[in-house]
């Protein structure tokens, strides 16, 4: 099991790395290993100490 490290990002929110090889297996990097276009992430507070993330194809206005 990895495990990843919080980090802060900036003043207001902290942020967790997505290991590289996860993102290529989803299809969002490129030949290179950079990103195909943006994605987002729908994240969810589901308990204690536990979250889901969701990737979000569409975004509505």
């Amino acid at each position: 099991m990895a495990l990843n490290k919080i980090r802060r990002l900036d003043r207001n929110s902290y942020g967790i790395t997505l290991p590289k090889d996860d993102l290529r297996i989803e299809g969002l990097l490129d030949e290179n290993g950079e990103l195909r276009d943006e994605h987002h992430l729908h994240i969810r507070h589901v308990d204690d100490g536990e979250w889901t993330l969701e990737r979000v194809e569409e975004i509505e206005a």
